[in-house]
């Protein structure tokens, strides 16, 4: 049972009485008489577990029963029971479809079809296309393209209205986790049960707000601008600014966001997975208490919030941002068309009702200009942006800049490749997952003809090109195309989990020490469901 507006708008009270900053700071998760970074991780119990020598059990069980109260209990049953607002009947007769993709002539071919249709690309890769369309669509899809391709195709998912259904969480389910001590392992190992259901925009917000509440000293939660429709575009920093890693001067950054595509839920679950476990191992893994010594992290989960409170209200599969175009009957930006581009060659998407559109000329989505202008604002106030990871999904590639034009190479595309490989190969080590490494404009077959039109600018390149972050990436989670959009909620901590073994080797990277530290770290994992030091 999910709690009123009117309760969640007096829990900032409540907890600020009940944990106030001496109680809860992030330094005082920390074992009687060690300082800050002196822990001794391998042996160190996790400080959360009340029933394994917690230094503050009683703490935990507050933190739980509040996060109870909140995001309702973890769940594995599946229901029916879901959202309301959204009417599942508008996907019975969708599946998505992939095509494979043989020869350049024929992406061209395909891209002109898909663009005279109107259709709705999900996944655009050199190997294939993926697409969503009626059923009723396929057989006039098929006489637009050549010969040789009308048997290279196949169903992913015939069943859309099912996929859709399964994303949203459940109500009323009974927790199977066994005896007791398993349900403990279960709970603390595998993560907050935030993450066991994705989380609607309001929910978010109210568990932003608790973690900058627990952990005063190295988090703030701020807002960057408001999006079309009123909302706040909420970041949230985390860094350690106390004693002699203060400074007045110069602040190295790092940005992560998600959430610029409303239907792309696992990116904002991913971002919001990566906050809550780098702010948890503070003072507990010394990497990460090192690199926040150095280094802010700003997560920004949703980009997007219009888009993404749409689809949990509405349309599950919806795209763009809400803001009015100039055709009355055509709603929203692709937030990842609608930027500045590098040396201005943009080729803009020209019809408003297109998914790519992102305007006729660059910042005309008031999100993009929220964030491009929070940016600027940002280096001019002493931060410099080192580094950008700007997570979609799906299709699991790393991808570098530039997006709009494959003719020009960043001056360090060298640098960039070699960290792109290196984040690559601390998720397989991870997980076992292979991402392809790749720039955006090789990585993509609609950026690679002018037959799509959408060439606009993405984030990477302008945070790239603009605010200088030296490495710039956009990073498709999983998966390959079995889920695509509508990934399983089961598959959110295990994707948090890959993603952040990647943003610890690209700390460690920045800290000097070519992400070797993460490498051996992961190395030295035999099994997930031992209990893991990034997650205490």
């Amino acid at each position: 049972m999910r709690p009123s507006p009117e309760s969640l708008s007096v829990l900032p009270l409540v907890i600020g009485v009940v944990l106030s900053p001496s109680t809860v700071d992030a330094a005082a998760f920390r074992h009687a008489g060690q300082p800050a970074g002196l822990i001794d991780t391998a042996n160190s119990d996790d400080l959360y577990r009340g029933a394994r020598g917690s230094a503050l059990p009683g703490l935990t069980w507050l933190r739980d029963s509040i996060s109870e109260i909140i995001f309702g209990r973890p769940s594995t049953k599946h229901s029916d029971s879901i959202s309301p607002s959204v009417s599942l009947s508008q996907y019975r007769d969708d599946v998505v479809v992939r095509f494979n993709v043989i020869k350049p002539a024929d992406q061209v071919v395909l891209a002109q079809a898909i663009k005279a249709k109107r259709l709705d690309v999900w996944a655009s890769t050199p190997q294939f296309v993926d697409i969503r369309l009626e059923e009723s669509q396929l057989r006039p899809l098929l006489r637009l393209i050549p010969s040789s391709m009308q048997k290279q195709w196949s169903v992913l998912i015939p069943d859309l209205e099912e996929a859709v259904r399964a994303t949203f969480p459940t109500k009323g389910e009974t927790t199977e986790y066994g005896d007791a001590a398993e349900s403990l392992d279960a709970v603390y190992t595998k993560g907050n049960i935030f993450f066991h259901d994705y989380q609607p925009l309001s929910v978010i917000t109210s568990w932003m707000a608790l973690m900058e509440t627990m952990f005063p000293s190295i988090a703030k939660m701020e807002s960057i601008g408001d999006s079309y429709e009123g909302r706040p575009i909420h970041s949230f920093r985390i860094g350690d600014h106390s004693g002699d890693n203060a400074n007045n001067g110069t602040r190295k950054t790092i940005l992560v966001t998600g959430g610029l595509h409303g239907r792309e839920w696992i990116s904002t679950s991913t971002v919001t997975y990566l906050l809550w476990s780098i702010i948890t191992a503070y003072g507990k893994e010394s990497m990460v208490t090192k690199l926040l010594k150095h280094f802010d992290i700003i997560f920004i989960p949703v980009v997007n919030p219009d888009g993404y409170d749409y689809t949990w209200k509405t349309d599950r599969l919806w795209r763009k941002t809400r803001q009015q175009t100039k055709v009355s009957w055509c709603h929203g930006f692709d937030l990842d068309q609608a930027f500045g581009s590098v040396s201005g060659q943009t080729n803009f998407q020209v019809d408003p009702c297109s998914e790519s559109y992102g305007g006729d000329k660059p910042f005309q989505a008031v999100e993009a200009t929220r964030l491009a202008d929070w940016g600027r604002n940002q280096t001019e106030n002493g931060v410099k942006f080192v580094g950008f990871l700007d997570l979609h999904s799906y299709s699991q590639q790393i991808l570098f800049p530039y997006t709009s034009t494959c003719d020009e190479d960043p001056p360090n595309r060298e640098n960039l490749e070699e960290l792109g490989v290196g984040l690559a190969k601390a998720i397989r080590l991870s997980s076992g997952n292979f991402y392809t490494v790749s720039s955006a404009c090789e990585g993509t077959t609609t950026r690679q003809d002018a037959a799509n039109e959408a060439t606009g600018g993405s984030a990477i390149d302008w945070v790239y090109h603009e605010l200088y972050s030296r490495y710039s990436y956009q990073v498709k989670l999983r998966d390959t195309g079995i889920y695509g959009f509508l990934l399983p909620r089961s598959q959110i901590i295990p994707t948090g989990e890959e993603m952040l073994n990647a943003l610890k080797y690209f700390g460690d990277f920045l800290l000097g020490n070519n992400g070797i530290e993460s490498i051996s770290k992961a190395k030295e994992r035999t099994s997930h469901d031992k209990d893991r030091v990034d997650l205490k």
